[in-house]
C-alpha cells in the first residue's frame, strides 16, 4: 500500500481550504462552493468533514439539525506542519534542498524572485 507524502488528502486540504475562508460552515456551505467547480456528493463532504474533525484539523458545533465546522488549527500552522512532513520525507530534513528545489523547477516572475529574496533579506535582519 503506497503511503501519502502528508496525512492529509487533496480533498481534505480542498475542504479546509473552503472552511478556512469561510470561518465557519456547514457541509452544505462547503459543498455547494464545490459543486462551482465540481461534482461532490453531500455524503462525501460530510465524511471528509467529520475525518477532518475526527484528526482535531476542524471542530465543530451542533447548531438546531446541522453542524457548523470551524478550524481547529490555524492555516499557517497545518502548512507549517505540511512542509516540514515533505521536508523530511523527500528533502532528508534539508530545508535548503527544497528551497532549491522550489526556485530551480518553477517558472518564478522577477517579482516573484524579488520578494523571495526580501523575505530572506528580513530573515537576517
Amino acid at each position: 500500500m503506497r503511503r501519502s507524502l502528508t496525512p492529509l488528502g487533496e480533498t481534505e486540504m480542498e475542504i479546509l481550504h473552503h472552511v478556512w475562508e469561510l470561518e465557519e460552515a456547514s457541509v452544505a456551505d462547503v459543498r455547494e462552493r464545490m459543486l462551482e467547480y465540481r461534482e461532490v456528493a453531500y455524503t462525501t463532504v460530510m465524511t471528509i468533514m467529520k475525518n477532518l474533525s475526527d484528526k482535531k484539523f476542524l471542530k465543530y458545533r451542533k447548531e438546531g439539525l446541522s453542524y457548523i465546522y470551524s478550524a481547529a488549527i490555524n492555516p499557517d500552522e497545518v502548512r507549517g506542519n505540511l512542509v516540514h512532513e515533505i521536508v523530511d520525507k523527500v528533502f532528508k530534513g534539508s530545508t535548503k534542498d527544497l528551497v532549491q528545489a522550489l526556485v530551480n523547477k518553477e517558472n518564478l516572475t522577477a517579482k516573484e524572485r524579488e520578494e523571495i529574496k526580501s523575505l530572506i533579506d528580513n530573515l537576517e535582519e
